[in-house]
């Protein structure tokens, strides 16, 4: 019966070699197709097209996209959408978005857009990208808050370039309208008069101003040598500045540097619609973020509509996860009692840099579980295949088998 055992032995034998050459590669496959979820819309190897903030001279309007997100991405995920909507959903509220217009019958903002003359006619899509992140009502990729209104407003010409009169013009007729908050996702160079008059005004008038704090990156060239500079409206007394963070909680590399930001949220790989069809698209940059959080000051303001803007933008920032850039926490910025001095009641916040809250942490433990699993399956199968060719090989006197026959023939 030794020749059965023998086969038994060289089978286990086989197992445990074949554990130990998967072990080395097991590990990093997990974590590459883990990683690849913070940049794609949550389903591994779908590609979504890309949505621009500016169009080339030469380019068409954005077309319809083909594709559709089968599943939330990781901004929405961050941001807590599912719970945060059990306690509001900005019904009641008018949000100006100030981009590049936005189309009034786009997928998923069901008549809730105001728009005129050319804030109707979103050539680029942006700003209709934009407003499903703020009001969409989507059922798997709803904005922030899907219960308020959008008054649509053109920033930029209808190729999405920034310009400052126009800005200007359309925060005074967001005021003028009663907008609760105005959401700026242009971001401009330099400082306009007119701009900080209106921006003035419109705080004044009790409107939340939320502004981004840098354009978006731009598509050709890197940003390397491009000085630090504060950029507007976000720059003005009392508008809370925005910038766009990755799952891991750090700006994108290609990020563009400036200082004085308030807030950091999602702003990598985040999925919404577009002006036409009922596809999906791709978008990025510090305008991303700021429509999150304009869609946050929403909800907070129907949560919380005896309150200040200042005191919405106050919340938003005590609430925000600590960080070296706050990150937004739209739940917390709803939910937390506040205590006098304006922070958590029962917490005392810190002065100190804090580690940036990481939302891979999940991903790493799995990482380390199923390397433990790995390694004790291959430490099982080396003490059985111990176990069942050591008393053979004793048994031979430690030489090996001749073929054909047994160790002792």
């Amino acid at each position: 019966m030794r020749p059965p055992a023998r086969g038994a032995a060289r089978l286990l034998s086989g197992a445990g070699l074949a554990a130990a050459l998967l072990l080395p590669t097991a590990v990093p496959a997990h974590t590459a197709a883990q990683s690849g979820l913070s940049t794609a819309d949550g389903k591994k190897g779908q590609e979504l097209p890309p949505m621009p903030s500016v169009l080339d001279a030469d380019a068409e309007c954005t077309a319809a996209s083909r594709e559709k997100a089968q599943k939330q991405d990781w901004s929405r995920q961050r941001l807590d959408l599912d719970r945060l909507h059990g306690h509001g959903t900005g019904a009641g509220v008018t949000v100006a978005l100030v981009d590049t217009g936005v189309a009034p019958d786009a997928e998923g903002l069901d008549g809730r857009v105001t728009a005129d003359g050319s804030a109707a006619e979103d050539c680029v899509g942006h700003g209709t990208f934009l407003a499903g992140l703020i009001a969409g009502s989507a059922t798997r990729l709803p904005g922030v808050a899907p219960g308020a209104r959008i008054l649509a407003l053109r920033g930029t010409d209808t190729r999405g370039e920034a310009n400052p009169a126009l800005v200007a013009a359309s925060v005074r007729e967001a005021t003028d309208a009663g907008a609760d908050v105005i959401a700026v996702t242009v971001a401009l160079p330099r400082r306009d008069s007119a701009l900080t008059r209106a921006v003035a005004d419109a705080r004044r008038a009790g409107a939340i101003v939320i502004a981004a704090a840098t354009p978006d990156p731009p598509t050709r060239g890197g940003t390397d040598e491009i000085p630090a500079r504060v950029y507007w409206p976000a720059g003005e007394p009392g508008v809370l500045s925005v910038a766009d963070m990755l799952p891991g909680g750090v700006r994108p590399d290609n990020a563009l540097p400036t200082t004085g930001i308030d807030l950091a949220a999602p702003g990598a790989g985040v999925v919404s619609g577009g002006p036409r069809g009922d596809g999906h698209y791709l978008g990025a940059g510090a305008s991303v973020a700021a429509a999150y959080a304009a869609g946050a000051a929403a909800v907070v303001r129907a949560a919380h509509p005896d309150d200040s803007p200042a005191a919405v933008t106050d919340r938003m920032t005590a609430t925000a996860y600590p960080a070296d850039i706050p990150q937004l926490d739209a739940y917390a910025a709803v939910t937390t009692v506040l205590g006098d001095a304006g922070t958590p009641a029962g917490a005392e916040r810190t002065t100190d840099s804090v580690t940036v809250r990481d939302t891979s942490a999940a991903d790493n433990a799995t990482d380390r579980a199923t390397l433990f699993v790995i390694l004790g399956s291959a430490a099982v199968l080396a003490v059985l295949w111990a176990a069942f060719t050591l008393p053979r090989a004793r048994a031979r006197g430690w030489r090996p088998a001749r073929a054909g026959g047994s160790a002792e023939d």
